[in-house]
């Protein structure tokens, strides 16, 4: 159960209601949503950011979910796991490839830019100060600049993300499936 009641649409300003109804495309992310209701500036200024990230975003959908999916395995995050492994498998990698994420060196599912994007994913989450340019050298010949900072952005946040979760217990919502995969 949430350390953190949690509100809805209703408890926020009606100027917001309109990003509540987008957040809600976004997928089944009430309960984290409904936390930061407590606080609307961090609800509008976070869930602005991610519709807009996601109407306008320069990665493709599959980089971007093995990225969040990494980044939420590394951290032991459920609640993340929970919603974002599905959207990772409607991306083409089985729940089992999604199990063995991290073993991405010698994954069968994932090409070599899969296993760039997930081993960059370990380096922005775990060795941020010891990521070498070789690893850039790598990105480059992918990614743009713009999808690179995207990328890099997004893992961060994720991570962010993660702990907010974490730390205020939440619970995932009815319907999405459950994950041990972070566990």
């Amino acid at each position: 159960m949430s350390r953190v009641s949690i509100k809805n649409r209703n408890d926020l300003p009606e100027a917001l209601w309109p990003l509540w109804d987008k957040m809600t495309t976004y997928g089944a992310f009430e309960n984290q949503a409904g936390v930061m209701v407590h606080r609307p500036p961090i609800f509008r200024h976070v869930w602005s950011l991610l519709v807009d990230l996601a109407d306008n975003g320069v990665l493709s959908k599959r980089h971007l979910e093995l990225a969040l999916v990494a980044a939420s395995q590394l951290n032991k995050c459920s609640y993340c796991v929970s919603h974002h492994a599905p959207k990772l498998t409607v991306q083409g990698v089985s729940a089992q490839g999604v199990e063995r994420l991290l073993d991405f060196r010698d994954h069968p599912e994932l090409d070599e830019v899969d296993r760039l994007v997930v081993e960059y994913t370990v380096a922005v989450n775990d060795n941020w100060t010891r990521t070498r340019d070789e690893v850039f050298t790598r990105l480059r010949k992918h990614f743009s600049e713009a999808q690179i900072v995207e990328l890099t952005w997004r893992i961060a946040l994720c991570g962010a993300f993660n702990r907010f979760s974490d730390v205020l217990q939440l619970d995932v919502e009815e319907g999405v499936p459950g994950s041990q995969a972070a566990e």
